[in-house]
Order: C-alpha cells, then structure tokens, then sequence
C-alpha cells in the first residue's frame, strides 16, 4: 500500500532538487561496519532488522572478494579501562564494554576478514573519523564505496556522510544495513537517498555496478 505521506514528501524533496541521480565510477570497494557479536544480539545492541542484514552481508563480501575489491571492516573498540571514555560512551555507557578482547566485539564468524582486509578500531560512529580508513581507500584508488553495517541510524549514517566529505560516492546496500528499530532505519534509507548517496538493494546496486 502506498503511503501517502511518504509520497508527499518525496514529491516536496524531488521539488526542491534533491535525490538526484549519481553515477558510481570505479574502482569500487566495501566498508562492513560493526557487524560484531554484539550488535548481532538482540540482547546487548541488536534487533531489529540486523539479523537479516548480517545473512545479506554475507552475499555481498563473497561478491567483493570474487571480484578483488578492497574490504575494510570496523569495530567499536574501548581501552579495557575505559581511559578513552567520550561523549559517545557518556551517551550509552554500554559500548564501554566493547573491548579488544571481549566476545562482544569480535566480527561475526560469518564475515571474519581475510588477509588483506582493513580492520578499523573505532570509539565514535564515523569509521573514518581519526583513522587510517580515508588514506587507505585513496592508496587503492577507490571512488565508489558500497556500505554495508549497522546501525542504519547511527554508525552507517556518520560514516556515509564522512564518506561523501572526503570525496568518496557512498552507495548504501539497503538490505546490508540494519538497525535495532525499523523506524530509524527506513528514515535514514531515506535521508541518505535524498542527500548523501545511492541507496539500493544488493541486486539492485550491483545491477548498477555491473551495467
């Protein structure tokens, strides 16, 4: 059924210019971002829509890896005694627990790195804020970066939007992205398509990749 508030308001955006189409050069690479145990689990970070998101990540890292694209993965990681505190963890004291060692922390078994494969440590959303993640992209030559992760809301919207301010054209993989609540989620889907990135399915966004 269509809403018609969502159509409204996707006329008043397309009115005022935004959503415009954006070609997707190459070379390409991936960014999976914080699909550790813990967001995995409903119980510590999880719910939600992630499951699904995590199985569909899956597909889409055997893609990159078949066709030799960068990978970079990040994790949220806090010093065992939390000297690194921030505003993030005055916000949700939880992600304190994200250590270098804890079971929480670590990359689901399903998407492990390989060899060759970036590994970002992280302790605010962006993936690229204070870390090697923008050089080491630009040293591969990357101009369009698929996006993959959770939450949709959160850690997967600062790192679009840092992606974009460093030159980079996002294109987020809607069904590779999650969040612990649908509502977040789908606004954020939205928001990114209007003003940030290329926002599709994975068939869909290869489809575009491959064209």
């Amino acid at each position: 059924m269509n809403d018609p508030t969502r159509t409204a308001d996707l006329e008043s955006y397309q009115r005022q210019g935004f959503g415009a189409d954006m070609a997707l050069p190459a070379p390409y690479a991936l960014l999976i971002i914080d699909l550790v145990e813990g967001f995995a689990d409903p119980e510590i970070f999880g719910g939600g829509n992630i499951p699904q998101a995590i199985a569909q990540t899956e597909q889409l890292l055997a893609h990159a890896r078949k066709q030799g694209w960068p990978v970079a993965h990040s994790r949220i990681v806090f010093a065992d005694d939390g000297a690194d505190a921030n505003v993030f963890s005055l916000k949700v004291p939880s992600m304190l627990t994200l250590t270098e060692h804890a079971p929480r922390s670590a990359i689901v078994e399903q998407l492990t790195p390989v060899s060759g494969e970036l590994v970002v440590r992280k302790t605010l959303p962006s993936a690229f804020f204070g870390t090697d993640l923008a050089p080491w992209l630009t040293f591969h030559g990357v101009r369009t970066l698929l996006v993959a992760g959770a939450v949709t809301s959160g850690c997967v919207r600062a790192s679009v939007l840092d992606a974009m301010n460093h030159g980079f054209r996002p294109l987020v993989v809607s069904d590779c992205v999650g969040d612990r609540a649908l509502g977040p989620h789908e606004a954020n889907l939205f928001d990114m398509a209007q003003k940030y990135a290329v926002v599709k399915p994975m068939a869909e966004a290869l489809g575009l990749l491959h064209t």
